[in-house]
C-alpha cells in the first residue's frame, strides 16, 4: 500500500531532471558532496587552507614578523587567494542555478572571505579583513557529519526569533531605567567638585556599565545619595540578567519539542541548498531530486 501512494505521489509530481553535464555532475560530487571519498578529501584540503590562509593574516599583523617575512606571507596569502578565487568559480560552475549559491550564506561567505585581498590593490590595509575566512569552518559541521550541532544552532536561532518581541521590550524598558538612573546620577553628582557626571549622556553610560555589572571604575559617585542609587542599580543588574535568560530558555524548550528531524548532508545539484530532511526525496527550495542517478 505505501508502495502504491508512494508510486502516485510520483506520477503526480514528476521528478525534475537535472540540468548538469556530466562534467559538472562529477564536479559538483567532488566539491559539495561530503558523502563521497573525493568530496571529503577535497574539504579537509579546503578547510587546511582556509586555516593557513587565517595563520598568515594572524601572523602578519605582528610588527617583528611582518618586517622580516613580510613579502613570503603576503605571498602565501596571494596564492591563497587565488586558489579560493578558482573553488568559487568552480562552485558557481557545478551548480544548476548559480545565483541561488551566490546569494546564499555560504555562497556570500565564500565572496567575502576572497575580497579583502583584492581590494588590498586599491586600499592598503584592508587585507587583514581576510581572516572572516575563518567563518568558512562552519563547513566543518557538514563534513565530520555533525548534524546534531547544526539542528541545536537551528533551535537557537528559532528561539531568538520566536522571542524577539518580547527582548524587544525588554530592551527598551531597560533603556528607560538607564536613562532615568543617568539623569538622576547626573542630578546628584553633577555639582559636586571635580564631578565625573559631567552630562547626562556620560551618567547613562555609567548607568549602562553598573547594571550589566561590568563595572569599569572609571566613573564612580562620591555623594551618600549617589552612592545608595548606585547600589540600587547594580543589585537591579543582578535580577534583570536572568529576564533574558528566562525567556531564550523557554522558547528555546518550546523549539526543540517541535524540532525532531536531522539534516542530511548532500547538497541539491541544482540549486545548492544544503540541509534536507532526512526522508527528503526532493529539494525544498527548488523541488529537485536528491537521490542520484545511476550513470
Amino acid at each position: 500500500m505505501k508502495n502504491k501512494l508512494k508510486n502516485i505521489i510520483q506520477q503526480e509530481n514528476p521528478i525534475q531532471k537535472s540540468r548538469l553535464s556530466p562534467w559538472q555532475a562529477k564536479l559538483h560530487e567532488v566539491i559539495f558532496e561530503a558523502d563521497t571519498k573525493a568530496g571529503r578529501l577535497f574539504d579537509v584540503i579546503l578547510l587546511g587552507a582556509i586555516f593557513l590562509s587565517v595563520i598568515v593574516v594572524m601572523l602578519e599583523s605582528i610588527s617583528s614578523i611582518h618586517e622580516n617575512y613580510g613579502t613570503f606571507l603576503i605571498g602565501i596569502e596571494w596564492g591563497l587567494t587565488i586558489l579560493f578565487t578558482i573553488e568559487y568559480i568552480l562552485r558557481i560552475l557545478s551548480i544548476g542555478k548559480p545565483i541561488h549559491y551566490i546569494f546564499s550564506f555560504y555562497g556570500l561567505v565564500d565572496l567575502v572571505s576572497i575580497l579583502p585581498t583584492y581590494i588590498g590593490i586599491w586600499y592598503s590595509g584592508t587585507h587583514s579583513l581576510a581572516v572572516i575566512r575563518a567563518l568558512r569552518f562552519l563547513r566543518v559541521f557538514r563534513i565530520l557529519k555533525l548534524g546534531k550541532f547544526i539542528d541545536s544552532g537551528n533551535i537557537i536561532l528559532s528561539a531568538l526569533k520566536s522571542s524577539r518581541h518580547k527582548i524587544t521590550v525588554f530592551m527598551f524598558a531597560i533603556l528607560t531605567i538607564v536613562m532615568i538612573i543617568g539623569s538622576l546620577m547626573f542630578l546628584i553628582e553633577g555639582r559636586t567638585e571635580n564631578s565625573a557626571f559631567t552630562s547626562i549622556p556620560r551618567s547613562v553610560y555609567w548607568a549602562i556599565v553598573t547594571l550589566t555589572t561590568v563595572g569599569y571604575g572609571d566613573i564612580s559617585p562620591v555623594t551618600a545619595l549617589g552612592q545608595f542609587l548606585a547600589s540600587i542599580l547594580m543589585i537591579m543588574g543582578y535580577a534583570i540578567i536572568a529576564v533574558p535568560t528566562g525567556i531564550m530558555t523557554s522558547e528555546m524548550i518550546t523549539s526543540t519539542k517541535t524540532s525532531s528531524s536531522h539534516r542530511k548532508a548532500n547538497c541539491c545539484k541544482n540549486c545548492g541548498y544544503e540541509g534536507h530532511d532526512d526522508d527528503a526525496d526532493f529539494c525544498k527550495r527548488c523541488g529537485d531530486c536528491l537521490k542520484k542517478t545511476k550513470s
